[in-house]
């Protein structure tokens, strides 16, 4: 006598899902993707982005900063890499555009934001601007 599990474990991924695991979001199709991770930094002068982009050229990003609040897109062009004679099994890697937008606690002086981008990860400097920082009163 066989039993199955699988309702059981269905139930209990659809009742732990995103309980342990950060749910990624997923195209139309439930298959890809549609974000990158990232990481943001705080000190009292800026905020700091690193970006997961592999497999993405620089001139293929895109970023946008108005106020408090920083876009990131990006496109991941893929080339079709199937030789006379072959037939694709397994395609899993992403061709698409990707797009992030940030609202961040205090607005981003423009001018001195800097982006380095290094072996597929991208990394913002945002300074806050002067104008959005607290300002100290001097009791007399």
């Amino acid at each position: 006598m066989t039993t199955s599990l699988t309702p059981i474990t269905g139930s209990l991924d659809e009742l732990l899902s995103g309980f342990f695991v950060r749910p990624v979001t997923r195209d139309s199709r439930g298959d890809r993707p549609t974000g990158f991770r990232m990481d943001v930094y705080e000190t009292e002068h800026a905020y700091r982005v690193v970006a997961d982009l592999p497999g993405i050229r620089k001139e293929d990003i895109n970023i946008s900063i108005v106020g408090a609040e920083v876009s990131v897109a990006a496109e991941a062009k893929r080339e079709h890499t199937v030789g006379n004679g072959e037939q694709a099994l397994l395609q899993e890697r992403f061709a698409g555009k990707y797009h992030r937008t940030l609202a961040l606690g205090h607005e981003i002086d423009e001018a001195k934001a800097q982006a380095k981008y290094v072996n597929g990860v991208l990394e913002l400097t945002l300074p806050k601007s002067e104008n959005s920082l607290p300002k100290r009163i001097t009791i007399q």
